[in-house]
């Protein structure tokens, strides 16, 4: 039988999808399931693995029965995940040893603390890594597991226990036990891998207390890792990349230079910067973009912590609206803010600023202040956090920015979406398929497999939805950005004195 279509299995933060293409890269059948968020103590934030599993795999099975699929006709299965977020089974039993950790938590905050203090170490993690000490990353995690789990260093020690990321534990479940591996992209963001020499560091991996025996094997991007049987057929799971990475190559940003922006529950800014890392000195990551064969691409990436989660906050603890697009109607209804400044530092601020205790807070509030001026003002600082990491970009790079693909669920706020445009001076292009992070796990699987030959033939399908150019005069842009970097300042103040 023809084989039509290439799956991507893309497991979020807070939900896992299904999203079957076709050829001519349309969505032809889609599914999703949310799963539970767990929040044990204030600033943890933990996922039962177990849960995400049976969520993928209902969500794959669905969108399958949507059009009576067979599995003979499915060239290739990608996956793409939440990143940073550990989880650790028991090999025998194939059940986690505890809730997987997330890379929202912040348990691990006083041990990055401690690290900080010698300054020789984390320029050594930064120059082996790319990455800064933050308990953003899955070292840190991974060690607490180790630590204060009953029975997981013994597990370790024995050989019975298994741990990585998202996507180790989701392709492990799904070849059976047959396929324990990671990607670049993924080992990337562990604080454990060496982007130069693409792998394990043994010097990180004893400072951490984390034997090598523990972790998976990492691959490329695009090649066969294993099988899963599906509808009558084996088919092969052979696309993977982090979330973020999986969003640049969906976006086609193969050149060096190209920038992509995804609002999901937080923003995720990344530049190819091509073969050549770029070591940023404005509190970027270097990070791992792609690696086709034996050809790395990398990338400078901005991490914002709360993006769309501000609009969940909303919606769900202020009960300020029902449902999350509310926020656009609701917002609309105002011309500005009112002079209303949010900064939604619920855990910490990341990229550039990377201060782990602020907190969030609003200003500017008078008796005039309505809810839609906050829900207004709460738009407006998913623009603003981007901005920040996108002048860093500039900084670092020395490369002009004219234009910034954007994608993700907040990317439908045209809200937002215009207000970043007037907060940068940047043109936006927003594609048809904003599905950009499933799209790059299907373009990787299906170029592995021939189903698409070429980069250029992936490129070519690429279609724009809406442009749009900012129309902010430069005085405005720069009282704008003069209140935010006041707010930004009270809000690490803030968190400074509630210590």
């Amino acid at each position: 039988m023809e084989k039509k279509y290439v799956v991507a299995l893309d497991e979020g933060t807070t939900s896992c999808r299904c999203i079957v293409f076709d050829r001519e890269q349309d969505i032809v059948s889609i599914a999703q399931r949310e799963f539970p968020q767990i929040y044990p103590r204030p600033g943890w934030v933990e996922h039962n693995a177990t849960d995400i599993y049976v969520a993928q795999l209902g969500v794959l099975m669905e969108a399958l029965a949507r059009l009576n699929l067979r599995g003979s006709e499915i060239a290739a299965i990608g996956v793409t995940n939440q990143r940073e977020t550990v989880v650790a089974w028991d090999r025998e039993t194939g059940l986690p040893v505890c809730n997987a950790i997330v890379w929202q938590c912040r348990r691990t905050a006083d041990a990055c603390e401690a690290l900080l203090q010698d300054e020789a170490l984390v320029e050594k993690i930064r120059a082996k890594t790319g990455l800064l000490v933050d308990a953003y990353f899955s070292a840190t995690k991974l060690r607490w597991i180790l630590d204060n789990v009953p029975g997981a260093r013994e597990k370790a020690e024995s050989g019975r226990l298994l741990a990585g990321t998202i996507d180790s534990w989701l392709i492990w479940k799904l070849t059976d036990g047959r396929a324990f591996v990671t990607d670049v992209t993924n080992a990337s963001r562990t604080m454990l891998f060496n982007i130069h020499t693409m792998q394990w560091d043994e010097e990180l991996l004893e400072l951490f207390g984390i034997p090598s025996s523990i972790l998976p094997e990492v691959r490329s991007c695009s090649e066969i890792y294993g099988t899963m049987g599906l509808a009558g057929a084996q088919v092969p799971i052979c696309g993977l990349a982090g979330d973020q990475q999986a969003a640049l190559f969906g976006q086609t940003c193969f050149e060096k230079g190209d920038v992509k922006n995804t609002y999901g529950t937080g923003n995720f800014i990344l530049m190819n910067t091509g073969e050549t890392p770029v070591e940023s000195r404005n509190g970027l990551l270097t990070t791992v973009a792609c690696r086709l064969g034996s050809r790395t691409t990398y990338a400078l990436e901005g991490s914002v912590f709360v993006g769309g989660a501000v609009l969940q906050w909303l919606r769900d603890e202020m009960r300020f609206y029902k449902d999350s697009p509310d926020a656009d109607y609701f917002g609309g209804r105002v011309k500005d803010s009112g002079g209303v400044v949010f900064v939604p530092a619920f855990t910490g601020l990341g990229a550039p600023h990377w201060d782990m205790r602020a907190r969030g807070t609003l200003f500017g509030l008078t008796r005039g202040t309505t809810r839609n001026h906050i829900i207004r003002a709460a738009l407006e600082a998913i623009a603003y956090q981007s901005k920040d990491v996108i002048d860093a970009m500039a900084a670092d790079t020395g490369l002009p920015i004219p234009e910034i693909k954007v994608d993700g669920g907040a990317s439908v706020s045209d809200i937002i979406m215009q207000f970043q445009a007037d907060i940068t001076g940047k043109r936006l292009r927003r594609p048809i398929v904003r599905e950009t992070t499933a799209l790059g796990a299907a373009y990787l699987a299906g170029l592995a497999v021939g189903f698409w030959r070429s980069l250029d033939e992936v490129r070519d399908h690429w279609t724009i939805d809406r442009v749009y150019e900012p129309s902010m005069t430069p005085e405005q842009r720069e009282e704008s950005l003069r209140l935010w970097k006041a707010a930004v300042w009270c809000a690490r103040e803030f968190g400074r004195c509630t210590e």
